[in-house]
């Protein structure tokens, strides 16, 4: 409903790799991050219910704070529930849930993307989750930073293939493996951002993906 009324009514989503989504059990959906529409968009992209946090400002939004609401969207008030946080995730991926959480944990530009915090990484390894990695493009036009409420603009959202965190870790030092985790899920992330038409540059400046 929310799909029909709200994003076919403002241009449009498109939606590709939705084969790649496991149907059951828990699972760490990671997609890149460039405008407050990113969560719902995800929410109504995918073929099962997904949680994830927000912060506790978005909610007080009106008719945006019901729609993240009632998309699975729990409060976090940013520096007061960190911990609080973390173990609300892995208790819902414990009890096989699927999780939405931003590895650049604030949106971006639309044309970088930004260093990955060491969430994303230290929850994989925690729960032993699959990792989905996720490209959305569009929403930056659609409601672009600075701006009070979104425009007319289609949205595209590709879902790549889900790893695991020891699928990478096969150095000899733990922060080796924070490392490989990173750089694979952001590789994966790039990928599907270029799939989707979304252009970013990662964090070395190389071109790797809107055409």
């Amino acid at each position: 409903m929310v799909r029909v009324f709200f994003f076919k009514g403002t241009g449009g989503l498109t939606i590709r790799g939705l084969e790649n989504i496991p149907k059951v059990g828990p699972l760490i959906v990671a997609p890149n991050h460039v405008s407050h529409l990113d969560p719902p968009v995800i929410a109504c992209a995918m073929n099962r219910q997904i949680t994830f946090m927000a912060k506790a400002e978005l909610f007080e939004h009106g008719l945006f704070g019901k729609l993240i609401a009632s998309l699975g969207a729990f409060p976090v008030r940013r520096g007061e529930g960190d911990m609080e946080a973390i173990r609300l995730t892995l208790k819902l991926l414990e009890e096989g849930r699927a999780v939405l959480m931003f590895p650049e944990g604030t949106r971006g530009d639309g044309q970088t993307m930004l260093p990955f915090n060491k969430g994303v990484g230290m929850i994989a390894k925690r729960a032993g989750a699959p990792v989905l990695p996720v490209g959305i493009s569009g929403t930056h036009r659609k409601w672009p930073r600075g701006k009070s409420k979104p425009k007319w603009g289609r949205v595209t959202v590709v879902f790549g293939e889900p790893f695991r965190y020891e699928e990478v870790a096969v150095h000899p030092s733990e922060a080796e493996n924070r490392d490989a985790f990173a750089a694979e899920l952001q590789r994966r992330i790039l990928k599907a951002c270029q799939e989707g038409g979304l252009r970013l540059c990662a964090e070395d400046g190389m071109r790797r993906g809107e055409s």
